[in-house]
């Protein structure tokens, strides 16, 4: 977990700030003074009438950097990708084949790779979220998200571009603001007890004649025919004891001793899918040796060292296209030949390159395969300053967990098993001017009972793309936008029209 530097609220003070504040750019603000949290770092006590100027001082971490509405931004920068791109998103979805079920070996498959725009709003929840965990108090910075993804085709015959709903999702994220101590007072004690205070057990069967036992008993006799009982503060050092008899009750100070709550994430997602997923991830900013703000541009690879199966539309269970990380495919150079030829079992035996064929002959090749050089390609047009790398998944190798529940329908025919989600902040410089720009790539897997010899295939359904708020990108990009998710009709006279006075135009609000 990160947490910023902060000192005692009773002492009145504000975030640690550096005092060149005003000169940093946008990120370099949001992310000035954090650090791992350790178990040896100062931890506040929680205190009742604090409360409010814990839930107005919440911090939403980078979460902060995200309010606002983002939008699709499309750029063609490599010159080795003949056809221009229609749109900043791209989608590769893989699907079980008509006449098929989950268990049928062998797994046949359709593929479905697509560019998009897209909408993504997020909001900050004013106030924070307070979690109670007894002695343990979690504060989280709330922001909601509500995504809306529109496939942009262009069809034959036809002038204009073809835009069709695709993918709906919202949710809310929470950043890990604040963990305090709420130790046991006198007036919790009295408000929240639920025993009586006086136990008839405790003087039948001990001799305890107080009113009220707030600490162990302790047997100091051997003999179990004689048995004395003494409280545990009236213990000699060294004496020695032979039963312990549990406290019911709390005394002022219980839980000033921990447990302690220190979790290895920093931030969660949770998001409702309407084909019937919820999902849960849990994840961290990535540093770059101790900087958790790196300098310069994301790096991503090109040629032989792309063929990464992580981020790959064919995962290693599918056959891996007859390729393998010694004899990688080139990603930047044009599709192998066989890729356009008639494959038989001479040119391809045991079926392995016609099971991932389709994905390497698509129209929109490489990104077909490796969607995220999409992102890389946009970039490399661009004077990318710094940039913040968050990093979820709902399995995580060890440590807390996410987690998937599908609907029964899913979870019989499209199991959904695992989301990997990265997320870029970077930090743009166009014209002199400093420009957000987000940037992604989510992997959510399938796993069905496909393999030849009774295994389990995996297969990736992969979205990648390039945001920006909407006065950031060019004014052609923009109509589109305002079209399609504004409901703002095409200006005929100089002006911007709309359809519905409430739609949420950024030009004519209702």
């Amino acid at each position: 977990m990160l947490k910023r530097k902060k000192e005692s609220l009773e002492k009145g003070s504000e975030l640690l700030r550096k005092s060149s504040e005003e000169n940093q750019g946008t990120l370099a603000q949001v992310m000035d003074g954090y650090s791992k949290l350790l178990i040896d770092d100062p931890v506040l006590p929680f205190k009742e009438e604090n409360l409010q100027d814990i839930a107005n001082n919440v911090d939403y971490g980078v979460l902060a950097a995200l309010d606002g509405t983002w939008v699709s931004y499309n750029a063609n920068y490599n010159q080795n990708i003949g056809k221009p791109s229609l749109a900043g998103g791209i989608h590769t979805t893989i699907m079980p084949s008509p006449g098929t079920n989950s268990g049928t070996i062998p797994g046949k498959f359709s593929f479905d790779c697509e560019e998009y725009i897209e909408k993504l709003t997020f909001s900050l929840v004013a106030g924070g979220v307070r979690n109670r965990g007894g002695a343990s108090e979690l504060f989280c910075g709330a922001v909601k998200y509500e995504q809306t993804i529109k496939s942009v085709n262009k069809e034959e015959g036809k002038p204009d571009l073809q835009y069709a709903g695709i993918h709906e999702e919202n949710g809310m994220y929470l950043w890990l603001s604040d963990v305090y101590n709420h130790a046991a007072t006198k007036e919790s004690i009295e408000k929240d007890r639920g025993i009586h205070a006086f136990s008839d057990e405790d003087f039948k069967n001990y001799g305890y004649t107080g009113e009220y036992r707030d600490e162990p008993l302790v047997q100091i006799s051997a003999d179990e025919n004689h048995k004395k009982y003494i409280l545990l503060s009236e213990l000699q050092p060294g004496q020695e004891y032979y039963e312990i008899i549990p406290a019911q009750e709390l005394k002022p100070g219980d839980g000033i001793k921990g447990p302690y709550f220190i979790p290895d994430y920093s931030i969660s997602r949770s998001g409702v899918i309407p084909h019937g997923s919820t999902i849960t991830l849990l994840g961290d900013i990535a540093p770059d040796g101790n900087n958790y703000l790196i300098n310069g541009s994301p790096k991503f690879p090109y040629g032989n060292a792309a063929w990464q199966t992580d981020h790959l539309a064919i995962s290693q269970t599918m056959g891996g296209a007859g390729a393998s990380p010694t004899h990688p495919i080139d990603l930047d150079q044009p599709a192998p030949a066989w890729v356009h030829e008639k494959l038989n079992d001479h040119n391809d035996k045991g079926s392995n390159k016609i099971y991932t064929q389709r994905i390497l002959a698509n129209d929109l090749y490489p990104y077909s395969v490796r969607p995220d050089l999409r992102l890389r390609d946009t970039l490399s047009g661009q004077n990318v300053t710094n940039y913040v790398l968050v990093q979820m998944s709902s399995k995580m190798k060890t440590g807390a967990q996410g987690g998937i529940l599908n609907v029964p329908f899913v979870n019989r025919f499209v199991p959904t098993v695992e989301v990997d989600f990265r997320l870029w902040i970077e930090t743009v410089i166009e014209d002199g001017k400093e420009i957000l720009q987000l940037q992604y790539e989510q992997i959510v897997f399938f796993e069905f009972d496909f393999g030849n010899d009774g295994g389990t295939t995996s297969w990736p359904h992969i979205q990648v793309n390039t945001l920006r708020k909407l006065q950031d990108i060019p004014e052609d990009q923009r109509r589109v936008i305002e079209e399609q998710f504004f409901d703002c009709k095409p200006a005929t006279s100089g002006t911007v029209e709309t359809s519905n006075a409430a739609s949420g135009c950024p030009y004519h609000k209702g």
